[in-house]
């Protein structure tokens, strides 16, 4: 008697006409990833058909009314708080509800709060940080039995988890290249912490765009600090006092800018008279600036929006989003 050969994921996929990872995903009854009720369906009759044992029967939930989001640090003033109103209002549109679970880095408390959710009936979970960065998912595995999406956080070894993040390469470009626009070609840059991402995403935002207009990086003009008023301050007095000064201040937050204010003020030299400036995170304070400052809008609500409708509507494929923000162009970098 010959031997049946035997069935494999692969062989499912090509019958279901879809991948092996979206195989592999439906028959772990997996729930990192959401996926249609018709694409499960279609897996798991194309595994029947070709006699493939090791189905796993999903478990539907039903009148899921909640969707978690645990974060890691509640910001204050910071930008990213749109996302968490957005994802909030977002929910209730869908008749859901948000819970924000803050667990502030206590990996401990991180625990309790995943076992809190394992015996809850969630719709889904958003990981989220408001710091951009890079995490390791795996202490939060047990969440694999629900649909999970990152948010402003990502797992550079999981790319199969649904992630949203915002393009801060692209909108450096899009400051820099603002600049170019109004004439100025010695544009310097004050950037945060060396190790953050959102620091080194917006640097070399600033560098490509200056090397694509054909313009030589000048390492003087650029100023690494610690996000501090203090710090960029100094820094914007050290590139002011260089024997060509820049014609323009490029500070990876409207914080910063505040520092520099300060500093060309000190040195009696206008904006933009003299010096066009622009921030980023358009925060309150940009509009409030005497001039009002140029700086990018981050698209905060719509990653937050993004997230939910996402887990409430579902998705065949992995969403690895990077959003473009909108420079919102004032005063400070307008000469008249």
């Amino acid at each position: 008697m010959q031997k049946k050969n035997k069935i494999t994921m692969s062989d499912i996929a090509r019958e279901a006409g879809v991948s092996q990872a979206t195989v592999s995903l439906v028959l772990n009854n997996s729930r990192a990833i959401r996926l249609s009720d018709a694409t499960r369906e279609r897996v798991y009759a194309a595994a029947q058909a070709l006699g493939y044992q090791k189905i796993i029967v999903p478990h539907r939930q039903d009148g899921q009314e909640e969707i978690a989001m645990l974060l890691c640090g509640m910001p204050n003033y910071d930008p990213f708080v749109d996302a968490i109103s957005e994802a909030s209002s977002t929910a209730w549109q869908r008749d859901t509800l948000l819970s924000v679970y803050d667990y502030g880095d206590d990996m401990e408390l991180a625990a309790q709060i995943l076992r809190q959710l394992d015996r809850r009936n969630c719709a889904g979970v958003i990981l989220a940080s408001s710091v951009t960065r890079a995490f390791d998912f795996s202490p939060f595995e047990p969440l694999l039995n629900k649909p999970v999406v990152l948010l402003n956080q990502y797992d550079p070894h999981r790319p199969l988890l649904p992630t949203f993040l915002p393009d801060d390469r692209a909108n450096a470009c899009q400051t820099v290249n603002h600049l170019l626009a109004q004439g100025v070609t010695r544009i310097a840059h004050i950037m945060g912490d060396e190790w953050m991402d959102a620091s080194v995403l917006r640097l070399e935002g600033y560098r490509q765009t200056l090397e694509q207009a054909g313009i030589a990086v000048d390492e003087a003009l650029i100023k690494q600090t610690d996000w501090s008023l203090d710090a960029t301050f100094k820094a914007t007095l050290e590139l002011m006092r260089l024997p060509q000064p820049p014609q323009a201040i490029f500070c990876a937050s409207d914080w910063m800018t505040l520092g520099c204010y300060q500093a060309l003020a000190t040195l009696n030299v206008s904006i933009p008279g003299d010096v066009l400036v622009c921030g980023y995170d358009d925060q309150r304070i940009a509009h409030q600036l005497t001039p009002a400052l140029t700086s990018v809008q981050l698209a905060y609500n719509e990653l937050g929006r993004m997230a939910v409708s996402y887990l409430c509507e579902g998705d065949d494929t992995a969403a690895h989003i990077r959003l473009v923000g909108k420079l919102q162009v004032r005063g400070s970098s307008q000469r008249t």
